[in-house]
């Protein structure tokens, strides 16, 4: 063995008996073993194949926690020294697993289950049956073509918080000021807004806006009565709340280019628009990208101003798919439908967000 060197910072390979390897691998398969069985003897408890063993899921988080225990020391004996590297990282792995895996499984069980809070039969597996039920769900279907709309109002944003960012950028007066008031309404939450704008500047009878709007010669103002009204109403909402959001980002963008380069191209003639398309907006693509993936992130879980000021009317106009399974969960204490809808929602983000990642990475690699 190497007696030379730092030898706080050398692992080296351990001479181990093959008893004690046999020992960890036993460790390991037979407390996997075991904790496979309860859990699939739990699952088929709970679905009613059989006859309940068991009153709650702890024998299968006794069965994890030993097993846990059992794989950490198993490393130790099958890997020696390695086995104590990985024991850095292995029990927060074990632990993300057990706060991901195990209720994303039993969120699986409950969404293949019909089970009504308000029924005296509790909840019963009942297979498919909710997933036929949301495809000929008429409601879910208007709440995902709403959630495409309000997706698409993000281009308007967008476009007002680049400007707003290169205004803030330009060498105006009180810039700072400015600054901070433009910053104001992402310091509210959606709750606050809602209550604030939809319940009081737009009440229809004694709102400020609304008496604008009989002032102008609009004979019954009503910003949430017409389904087109009322749902532009709600994006505007939404917009100004987080118009801010997206402002801050570009304008970090913006500073961070380098004054020389706009310099370069103001003596090369590129001023102006020009100036802005061909030098600024290129630039500002990565920053872009970001803060446009970030916002359809949090407008797919548009849900507090929907909920507070329109309830999802009239008629689902202004519904979203996270307002709507709400409803299902409060109005109608539907847990396993509601359930199913929130996975199946669940798994559209994920496939969206993969394929705008992968369209974003294209236009954001460097071209060589």
């Amino acid at each position: 063995m190497n007696t030379t060197g730092d030898l706080l910072h050398v692992v080296t390979a351990d001479d181990l008996p093959p008893a004690r390897v046999a020992l960890g691998r036993a460790l390991i398969w037979g407390s996997g073993v075991l904790l496979v069985a309860l859990f699939l003897l739990q699952m088929a408890q709970s679905m009613g194949w059989m006859t309940p063993w068991f009153e709650t899921w702890r024998p299968t988080l006794y069965a994890y926690l030993t097993w846990a225990a059992c794989l950490c020391w198993g490393q130790v004996l099958m890997r020696g020294e390695q086995g104590k590297r990985v024991l850095f990282v292995l029990p927060a792995v074990l632990f993300v697993v057990s706060l991901t895996v195990f209720p994303l499984l039993f969120g699986i069980l409950i969404a293949l289950s019909d089970w009504n809070l308000s029924s005296p039969t509790g909840r019963q597996f009942n297979g498919v049956a909710n997933i036929v039920q949301m495809w000929h769900d008429p409601f879910y279907w208007n709440a995902l073509g709403n959630m495409a709309w309000y997706c698409l109002a993000i281009v308007v944003e967008y476009t007002i918080a680049f400007g707003l960012a290169l205004l803030l950028n330009a060498e105006i007066r009180a810039r700072k000021f400015f600054r901070v008031a433009f910053l104001l309404p992402l310091m509210l939450s959606p709750v606050a807004v809602s209550w604030m704008i939809g319940k009081s500047m737009l009440e229809p009878r004694f709102g400020p806006l609304a008496r604008l709007g009989r002032a102008l010669g609009w004979d019954t103002p009503s910003f949430f009565g017409d389904p087109v009204i009322a749902k532009l109403t709600i994006m505007a909402m939404d917009a100004w709340t987080y118009i801010p959001f997206m402002m801050i980002m570009l304008l970090a963008g913006l500073q961070a280019i380098p004054r020389e380069v706009q310099e370069a191209a103001r003596v090369d003639g590129a001023s102006g628009w020009r100036g802005f398309w061909e030098v600024t907006f290129p630039l500002m693509l990565p920053v872009s990208v970001t803060a446009i993936l970030i916002r359809i992130i949090f407008k797919l879980k548009l849900a507090d101003i929907v909920i507070n000021v329109t309830s999802g009317g009239p008629g689902g106009a202004t519904d979203t798919v996270t307002s709507f399974i709400f409803r299902e969960y409060r109005d109608r204490s539907n847990v396993g439908y509601g359930t199913l809808l929130a996975m199946v929602y669940l798994v559209v983000i994920v496939i969206v967000m993969t394929i705008l990642m992968k369209i974003a990475d294209r236009f954001t690699r460097p071209q060589t």
